[in-house]
């Protein structure tokens, strides 16, 4: 695939002359004032860093992106990685450039970042509400699929764009009961999709939905909630197709976190083939999969699909970094990282290493545990019996959750390998 169409290489690589300075808790103040490229001239290594800190594994980020761009060409189905997740245009290039269709994003904010570095096929997983928003994306040189999850939805984006010519390509999104978003039943979204039908200025080019707010676990019962649920998004597709509802000679199926993609691919499959025998519309499977390209050492390292079928599972590609900064009794040290550097709220951070400075050697950190964190500290519990905690020793966390990860950092650096490379050969600007 050729990148340049699908974001500005010229944007993205102009990120390379930003200045770094206070802004960045990434850097340490000696760098003040260089810029992204020079630092990276002058061979940093993770030694020169300070704690708090969040970093990338290189080989782990490509790995991933090369696994799963692997399993959606050998599936047949398309993937436009939700870019939320880490919302940085130097993700989402390589991301594009193993052949992604284009990138999934939440809110209009998001989708101004990704137009402002030329992403040109975009799909908002959310509904147009708000008037700024939809005169602006009917204003757009570029595909910007939205969804629909009510007729009320429809009304609002007809009275926005009425006396112009615009039409916007939309999704009906099919809900259910105790989920997010979403047409409550096949006959609720049948109901959108006629008046999408029926609108001057909305083209019906698909079915939407997201099985993750239906389960938070692999077991039979989850499992059992988003099979169900595909099944339902599957029904309803046949049921446009009967009913002649469609816009578009292509349109997509869209379903598809990074917990539960191989489900949506079993389920939904046979829609393409289908799509293909009966002379209707083409169809297009497309998975939003966007925490896949970082991974964790928590939620998704238990849930992820590979995870389960223990078939090349994805890599942590993400770890934080903290120093004790005080060991006020036996058996508890205080760390110098909390909740607004490190994710909390899929799981604890996980100590794995300890060592006396940030880039030397560190042991094993058994036993060790994250029992709560504050705005700027986490208090670590250990067998003060067996393990030796001392003020400035700097711990090794593995994460969970890449999504309120990235949102705590506007510069990430990127390390060639965590375990034995630490060389800083890349940094992540993010933009949320």
């Amino acid at each position: 695939m050729d990148t340049s169409k699908a974001i500005s290489a010229t944007a993205v690589g102009s990120l390379a002359d930003r200045r770094l300075d206070w802004h960045h808790k990434a850097i340490p103040a000696a760098a003040n004032g260089t810029t992204h490229a020079q630092f990276l001239d002058e061979k940093h290594t993770l030694a020169d860093l300070q704690t708090p800190l969040l970093t990338l594994d290189a080989q782990a980020l490509d790995a991933n992106a090369d696994r799963l761009a692997q399993w959606c060409a050998g599936k047949g189905v398309l993937l436009a990685p939700h870019g939320k997740t880490t919302m940085s245009p130097q993700l989402w290039a390589e991301q594009l450039k193993r052949g992604a269709w284009g990138i999934t994003l939440a809110n209009f904010a998001q989708l101004r970042v990704a137009r402002e570095f030329g992403v040109q096929n975009l799909q908002l997983a959310n509904s147009l509400t708000d008037p700024h928003a939809i005169q602006w994306v009917a204003g757009q040189d570029s595909t910007i699929l939205s969804w629909v999850d009510s007729t009320e939805t429809v009304a609002v984006i007809e009275q926005t764009l009425a006396g112009t010519d615009s039409v916007l390509d939309v999704l009906v999104e099919l809900g259910a009961h105790g989920g997010r978003t979403g047409a409550r039943g096949v006959e609720a979204a049948l109901d959108v999709a006629r008046a999408v039908h029926a609108a001057q200025h909305l083209r019906l080019v698909g079915v939407s939905g997201y099985e993750g707010s239906l389960a938070h676990t692999a077991d039979d019962a989850g499992l059992a909630a988003v099979r169900g649920y595909l099944a339902d998004m599957r029904l309803l597709h046949e049921e446009l197709l009967a009913a002649g509802l469609y816009g578009a000679a292509s349109v997509f199926i869209t379903a598809g976190g990074s917990a539960y993609f191989d489900d949506v691919v079993t389920v939904l499959a046979p829609t393409i083939s289908a799509g293909a025998e009966t002379g209707g519309p083409s169809v297009d499977l497309m998975i939003r999969s966007g925490a896949y390209i970082i991974h964790d050492d928590g939620f998704y390292r238990g849930i992820s699909p590979f995870s389960r079928a223990g078939d090349q599972p994805f890599h942590a590609g993400m770890y934080g970094w903290a120093r004790v900064v005080s060991q006020p009794e036996p058996g508890l040290a205080i760390l110098d990282a909390g909740k607004r550097d490190l994710p909390f709220d899929e799981g604890l951070p996980e100590p794995q290493l300890i060592g006396p400075v940030l880039g030397g050697a560190m042991e094993a950190l058994a036993g060790a545990e994250i029992t709560s964190v504050n705005d700027q500290h986490s208090f670590m519990t250990f067998d003060p019996q067996t393990t030796t905690v001392r003020p400035g020793d700097v711990v090794r966390l593995g994460l969970s959750h890449p999504c309120t990860a990235f949102d705590k950092w506007t510069l990430i650096p990127v390390l060639a390998d965590t375990n034995s490379d630490q060389t800083v050969i890349d940094l992540i600007h993010t933009f949320f």
